[in-house]
């Protein structure tokens, strides 16, 4: 099902609308309170979202904005419905950052039609993990040159992964393995959206492997706080009887039975605005360095490379029990 966010007058979606769409696998939610549509964006964002323009008076850019900004899924489409007469003068579409529109009375199946093309399109311009939706590599890439372009100002590349997963997924199974995958990106999201939410940016590498970047003085206590969340919940990932063990078996690379310390996370942290990284390839490396010492410690930890050592020959321990 795709989770549409109608936001406007009760006219915005008539009763035959809403019908061809929740037959053709949409389930449309209304909101005439530009409060509660902006609530629902940031605590449960939709797939894609219907907005009205001059919905409450400003209502509608606040909304539009809450959208753009959304950590938790990136690149939700946004249609903006609009009456004839908005057209003439054209709309400021840099005021109006959608990604496409309709004129009102929305008639069904052209509203059909139109949130096809934009989730269409949408896949075809973003690159969104479609487990976590949350951006992929080449956003990625994208965001770590913006950083790397802002000269004098520090930012923290931070490259998390998840110890011992795969043998933990050939344990459990897959359907186990993506909540892990899950519960760390939500994880990841909600501590940066509750400390160091300017700037930041969250992206999904793949499996078990995330990105994120916020500005350098809230890595350490970003890192920690994910660290703490995570052993928090992990045990509700695990049986009773690993859990007990401390440990778990399973087969290595070369299939051979061994046992494995429980679920624990490790981030690598990589420090930028000083002028040392010129190219994301340089931010990939350094964090490999990192992570293949973090990973060798212990539970979960983050090391962070300071501006004044070499490749972290001078790390910071941020070890969680």
């Amino acid at each position: 099902m795709h989770r549409l966010l109608v936001a406007g007058s009760s006219e915005l979606l008539s009763p035959e609308g809403k019908v061809l769409l929740e037959a053709r696998g949409y389930q449309p939610k209304s909101s005439a309170s530009p409060q509660e549509a902006v609530a629902l964006v940031l605590e449960d964002p939709p797939d894609l979202l219907l907005v009205e323009k001059g919905f409450a008076g400003d209502g509608d850019r606040q909304l539009i904005r809450a959208v753009s900004s959304c950590l938790q899924k990136a690149n939700i489409p946004v249609l903006l419905a609009l009456n004839e007469n908005d057209l003439e003068p054209e709309p400021d579409w840099q005021d109006y950052p959608v990604d496409d529109f309709i004129v009102k009375p929305c008639k069904p199946a052209l509203l059909l039609a139109r949130l096809e093309l934009a989730q269409a399109r949408m896949a075809r311009v973003f690159d969104n993990n479609p487990l976590s939706r949350l951006p992929g590599n080449t956003s990625i890439l994208r965001a770590i040159r913006k950083v790397l372009a802002q000269e004098g100002v520090g930012f923290a590349v931070c490259y998390v992964d998840i110890d011992n997963f795969k043998p933990y997924n050939d344990r459990y199974g897959f359907s186990r393995g993506d909540e892990v995958i899950l519960m760390v990106a939500r994880i990841i999201v909600n501590v940066i959206e509750e400390l160091a939410r300017e700037d930041s940016f969250v992206g999904h590498v793949g499996g078990d492997d995330y990105v994120f970047i916020v500005h350098e003085e809230k890595a350490e206590a970003v890192c920690r706080r994910i660290l703490h969340n995570f052993n928090m919940v992990r045990n509700l990932f695990l049986s009773a009887e690993d859990i007990a063990a401390g440990e778990f078996v399973g087969r290595d690379r070369q299939e051979r039975e061994t046992r494995f310390p429980l679920l624990s996370l490790s981030i690598a942290v990589v420090i930028t605005g000083d002028g040392r990284y010129r190219h994301s390839g340089e931010i990939a490396t350094a964090a490999s360095q990192l992570k293949h010492y973090v990973k060798k410690l212990e539970g979960s930890n983050f090391l962070i490379e300071r501006r004044d050592s070499c490749a972290a020959s001078r790390p910071l321990d941020g070890r969680e029990e």
